[in-house]
């Protein structure tokens, strides 16, 4: 009988629930440390894990807000809920204010909730590297319910659809007109289309734009709805997670769960083989010549880079 390494035992505690070894290896993977891949490797789980909700849009939405509200709904349901939360990095220091952990600071008390913060570290598309690999310790974790919220930088963060189960697109009145809502690139991942701040005036002109949106790009399928939610309020949450659990019926109802499941595994595989080649090469040395020949202009940079490459 093989003797368990120490990963194996990191990996045992994780599912046991302790959360000082949770946070430590989600640390080693995030960081990239010397076990990181041994630890994926351990902790991955090949089939349907827990719910995974996805939350984005626009900075100033609320999301951080109403994630705190959604935690607040699921756990008095009785179930167990992760928070991985992204935020823009420093693009000189790489550092992050976090600031989400301290709008969800009066569920972090909970043991029924745990709370992780990572920064995009300069990535772009909403969803990091750092932020698939923690994902993958999370859902070894045995919660319930994974809620991924991603940095909010507008239209191109789509990465998030990738990675979850359900995609809630965040909205506010006073957000964009018809036009923008019809070619807004955001919009097409949103599994729901989330109104936050409707105590506010001109949420009904968004539902509206937003209704036109899905009529004029209808197809067979799931239809996102439309919910208004106001997390100061408290008002919508109830709602909210519900069609969350409609739109996950619907997944395993039409078989289109484990259609999902294989695409977000050929994701991660794809991620997974980016980010080992960004990392071999980072270190990477240019010979001198190869770069003297493409200053005397016998080699363009492109065919040089794939020269080096080779």
């Amino acid at each position: 009988m093989p003797i368990p390494t120490e990963v194996d035992e990191l990996a045992e505690q994780v599912r046991a629930g302790n959360r000082r070894a949770l946070a430590r290896a989600i640390s080693i993977v995030e960081d990239r440390k010397p076990d990181a891949d041994q630890l994926l490797a351990t902790t991955f789980r090949g089939s349907i894990g827990p719910i995974v909700v996805g939350i984005t849009g626009a900075p100033g939405g609320g999301k951080s807000s109403l994630v705190s509200e959604l935690i607040a709904g699921i756990r008095s349901g009785g179930q167990t809920v992760a928070v991985l939360a992204v935020d823009p990095s420093s693009p000189f220091t790489g550092g992050a204010i976090l600031g989400d952990r301290i709008r969800m600071q009066e569920h972090v008390s909970d043991p029924g909730v745990y709370v992780r913060s990572m920064s995009t570290r300069g990535h772009l598309g909403g969803l990091s590297d750092a932020a698939s690999r923690a994902l993958v310790v999370l859902s070894h974790a045995v919660f319930d319910v994974i809620i991924v919220e991603t940095v909010g930088v507008g239209q191109s963060e789509t990465e998030i659809a990738e990675a979850a189960d359900t995609t809630l697109v965040v909205l506010t009145p006073g957000w964009g007109d018809g036009i923008q809502a019809a070619k807004a690139g955001l919009l097409e991942i949103a599994d729901l289309l989330i109104i936050n701040k409707a105590d506010l005036g001109g949420a009904d002109e968004v539902e509206r734009d937003l209704a036109l949106m899905l009529e004029l790009g209808a197809q067979p399928g799931w239809v996102p709805p439309i919910v208004r939610t106001s997390a100061v309020e408290h008002e919508g949450i109830t709602e909210l997670w519900s069609e969350v659990l409609r739109h996950r019926d619907w997944l395993e109802t039409e078989h289109r769960g484990v259609d999902r499941r294989r695409d977000q595994l050929s994701t991660l595989i794809r991620r997974a083989a980016t980010a080992e080649l960004v990392t071999r090469f980072q270190g990477l040395e240019v010979p001198a010549e190869l770069t003297e020949r493409v200053a005397q202009g016998d080699l363009d940079p492109w065919t040089a880079a794939r020269s080096l490459i080779s």
